[in-house]
């Protein structure tokens, strides 16, 4: 009897989820544990290993599509067994038909009564006055014609584009193409051969290519401008971080605080340490520092709806990693119960697994407070957006050597810009001034955090 593997459940805000790359092929046997495929999450790309063994008869989700968690991925048995029908379900709605109909025809097509597609410059000349406006199209239609799909083939447009009249019921006809092809001043377009051609390979419509040439006319390198600002869709990673962060500054009243501190004592400090053989980075001493003051300010470790607030028992940071698509931020627990050297084996565990694809989504929940480190970056100064679900977040910019005041001198000091980013329902301007100032207080006296 066959044996349908789903799409596991990886996380408790997951979904949806889209395989990445399958790790097996259709025919290949089976063992529990074998990698099966890898899985675009909101936060990561990790491995799935089969909990069943058996000959993969059929791959269900190809790659590349986002469905439901739980659906079936896959389907094992034994060779030659009758493999049940699965309908695959994409999580997304579809899209109306809007598929641009870009082939074109051959260049040294002979001249015919109808009007020629664009890739000769026989064309109108140019008109100075504007083209008639063209009739806006229903969001929900028939299906065009096949004689006028065939017939748009011809021409760099987008059917989708093209209002229809047939049957009564707004479907495109072939006359309908010939009419918005004089409305829309398409034969007053000139493009080279070349550039129709690539143009058609890119999928691109005439009316989204501005020509820079004689007249108007589009270049080959108007066509490869024009291919390079098409839209590319977000990756599932960056779609959840645009979601989030954008319902975060809409819900979420912002104020910043920044502070410059001296962090000269603490690189000394850090140097002297590896030198004795512990290796500790800045991100460290900020961590635990960072841990420390939240006990003294609950609300920067709080939750608001608008209504109540929740503030935190633990204390659990989040650190964010960037990554090439985006960022995660894997948590560290309890960080103010924990030594300098343990945050730092975690931090780089964690670091490490992320980079790798390989961060469980556990990993990265329950952070009550995150920090946002640029300062291997070279910045001087940056605020960041606070996570949905807590009430502040801390911005560290890098260690600049700068001139400063000291006992009615100048001397050059290594200071360092940290920006707090707070929420204004459940933190007043004096509690995000005393946390960073209490923050400073510790880091600019390195030895209270060993």
């Amino acid at each position: 009897m066959s044996t349908l593997v789903p799409i596991p459940k990886l996380g408790q805000s997951e979904e949806t989820v889209k395989i990445e790359k399958w790790r097996v092929k259709e025919g290949d046997k089976i063992k529990k544990g074998d990698i099966l495929f890898e899985v675009e999450t909101d936060k990561a790309v990790l491995e799935v290993e089969s909990q069943f063994e058996g000959t993969l008869l059929k791959i269900v989700v190809p790659e590349g599509i986002e469905v439901p968690v739980m659906s079936t991925a896959a389907v094992l048995g034994e060779p030659g067994e009758a493999i049940p029908e699965i309908k695959v379900e994409a999580a997304k709605a579809e899209k109306a038909e809007k598929k641009s109909s870009a082939a074109a025809a051959p260049v040294q097509k002979p001249a015919t009564p109808k009007a020629a597609a664009p890739t000769v410059s026989a064309g109108a000349a140019p008109s100075s006055a504007p083209p008639a406006p063209v009739p806006s199209v229903p969001a929900f239609r028939p299906k065009p014609s096949p004689r006028a799909r065939k017939f748009a083939q011809d021409y760099l447009i987008d059917i989708g584009d093209v209002p229809g009249s047939g049957g009564g019921i707004g479907r495109v006809t072939e006359d309908d193409v010939r009419r918005y092809l004089e409305s829309s001043g398409y034969h007053g377009r000139k493009i080279t051969p070349s550039a129709f051609n690539l143009a058609k390979k890119e999928g691109l419509t005439i009316f989204q290519i501005e020509g820079t040439g004689e007249g108007g006319r589009i270049s080959l390198s108007d066509v490869k401008d024009a291919a390079r600002e098409k839209p590319r869709e977000l990756s599932t990673m960056r779609k959840v971080i645009a979601r989030r962060l954008s319902d975060s500054k809409k819900s979420i009243p912002h104020f910043y605080v920044t502070t410059a501190i001296d962090v000269t004592g603490m690189l000394d400090l850090r140097k002297k340490l590896k030198g004795e053989g512990e290796n500790l980075s800045v991100n460290d001493f900020i961590i635990k520092a960072v841990a420390l003051a939240l006990r003294e300010f609950p609300m920067m470790n709080a939750d608001c709806d608008g209504v109540t607030a929740k503030y935190k028992s633990k204390i659990n940071i989040g650190v964010a990693v960037s990554l090439e698509n985006g960022l995660v931020v894997p948590v560290i627990r309890n960080a103010d119960r924990k030594a300098l050297d343990e945050i730092h084996a975690e931090v780089a565990e964690l670091a490490e697994a992320a980079r790798a694809g390989k961060l469980s989504p556990d990993r990265m929940k329950g952070g009550t407070f995150t920090i946002s480190n640029m300062g291997m970056l070279d910045v001087e100064n940056f605020a960041a957006i606070i996570n949905p679900g807590e009430s502040a977040i801390l911005a560290v910019s890098s260690a600049i050597p700068t001139p400063v005041a000291r006992d009615g001198k100048i001397v050059i000091r290594d200071m360092m810009k940290v920006t707090v980013s707070a929420d204004h329902r459940v933190v007043d301007g004096s509690d995000a001034a005393k946390f960073a100032n209490a923050l400073k207080k510790r880091l600019e006296d390195p030895e209270s955090l060993l």
